[in-house]
């Protein structure tokens, strides 16, 4: 067999991988610098807009999931997992959840980033996560930090404005929290720049993805896993739309000179769920042994879409910022019924030319996980693609089996053949 690289090794060496690894190395110390020196620091879960926090002189905001994923990419989730345990806290609990319990209890050590500056604000959401709001409590209870809980209703069909009114209210409830424990005043202008910046830096992260439309495709899923970061951790900046708009501009650059992650791409397959943090380099080489390459993902393809759809339609317009922010609230997957999780899986299907579905029953995020079985079987009867299963956990690399998982995967490419000999017949 001949030699196939590493694939997301490559990626990094380019100019974008460095440039995406300096942004991170920047926030993180400037995280810790700020705070260091006297900023209000909030801990927010990912789907909260932060934009809001551009509102404030110095208020700085980290994402404890992101810096959870991070961990689990350097290799060092496991290790802080086992903090969490053995502190009493279940294995059954999400990985990210033990990976940064684990973390603080340790005061940061073994923390690619020294770990988070510790809060004086918790901002959670139910929305994506309901775990979120119990692990965020924890702090609470332990550090005595107050812990706001945005309520936002989950999705059966399009925002209603019922809960856009709803959930606007409760963003004006956390601007005057915020202004009253950190005794500084929210200032709307800023809010509505970091919004701009925000869309704008999107939308050039959807051109990137769709990059992945192109056959062979110019990217894969993993590219998208770790490019996704800055979007949230960073978002509002403006460095972060010159990042996503040169990441496009030179992958579209590869795809003209015929540089390829998988030249000889033979399957073009989807995956439902979070990243394998752990198996990046692992997972994206190996895959590519086979001609077989995962182009797209649920997780990063959803990024400035709105319910029951992946195709981009977060566009900034002038208004009310928090009007704006509130629409968007519903952009994650896991807060999608049914139907319209179906509905956006039926439509990347399509735009993106998807053989198969790679769905990764993940034991660290059931909320992912409970509709996968429904919506594989309607994958497979409706639109007539083959899909597997297989087990994995995101962050915590004990609760995978590479092989088992790889001799699904071989299988649906089998199965993906066999459809198509049955088609010349």
């Amino acid at each position: 067999m001949a030699e196939v690289k590493d694939e997301t090794r490559e990626f990094m060496k380019t100019e974008s991988g460095r440039r995406l690894t300096q942004i991170m190395t920047d926030d993180y110390l400037n995280l810790h610098q700020k705070a260091a020196e006297g900023a209000f620091v909030v801990w927010v879960a990912i789907i909260v807009p932060v934009e809001l926090f551009y509102g404030f002189d110095n208020v700085v905001f980290a994402a404890p999931e992101s810096h959870a994923a991070l961990s689990a990419a350097k290799g060092v989730g496991m290790l802080q997992c086992e903090k969490a345990e053995h502190n009493g806290y279940s294995m059954d609990i999400c990985s990210y959840a033990r990976i940064d319990i684990g973390t603080a209890m340790s005061g940061g050590k073994d923390s690619p980033t020294f770990g988070l500056p510790r809060p004086h604000l918790l901002v959670s959401d139910n929305n994506n996560c309901s775990l979120l709001a119990k692990w965020f409590d924890i702090y609470h209870r332990e550090w005595g930090v107050p812990h706001f809980i945005l309520d936002v209703p989950f999705c059966y069909e399009m925002q209603k404005e019922t809960d856009l009114k709803y959930i606007v209210a409760q963003f004006r409830d956390l601007i005057r929290t915020v202004e009253t424990l950190s005794g500084q005043k929210f200032n709307i202008d800023r809010a509505k720049e970091a919004m701009r910046n925000s869309s704008a830096a999107a939308k050039h992260y959807k051109r990137f993805i769709d990059c992945a439309v192109n056959r062979p495709s110019g990217i894969t899923a993993f590219d998208s896993f770790v490019q996704m970061a800055p979007l949230l951790t960073s978002r509002g900046r403006p460095e972060v739309i010159e990042h996503f708009k040169k990441l496009a501009d030179e992958t579209e650059e590869r795809i003209k000179n015929g540089q390829f992650p998988v030249p000889n791409e033979k399957y073009r397959l989807l995956w439902d769920s979070i990243a394998p943090w752990h198996q990046l380099r692992k997972m994206s080489s190996r895959l590519a042994a086979l001609d077989a390459n995962i182009i797209a993902a649920s997780y990063t393809s959803c990024v400035g879409s709105i319910e029951g759809s992946y195709e981009f339609v977060q566009e900034y317009m002038d208004g009310d910022p928090l009007v704006l922010l509130a629409r968007i609230q519903n952009f994650s997957v896991c807060p999608y019924g049914l139907e319209l999780r179906f509905n956006a899986m039926s439509w990347a299907a399509h735009h993106y030319g998807i053989d198969g579905f790679v769905f990764a029953s993940n034991r660290s995020c059931k909320v992912y996980s409970v509709m996968q079985m429904d919506i594989q079987k309607r994958i497979t009867e409706e639109l007539g693609i083959p899909s597997t299963m297989i087990d994995v956990d995101h962050a915590d690399v004990r609760k995978y089996n590479e092989e088992n998982a790889f001799l699904r995967i071989e299988a649906l490419l089998e199965s993906i053949d066999t459809g198509r000999i049955h088609v010349k017949i």
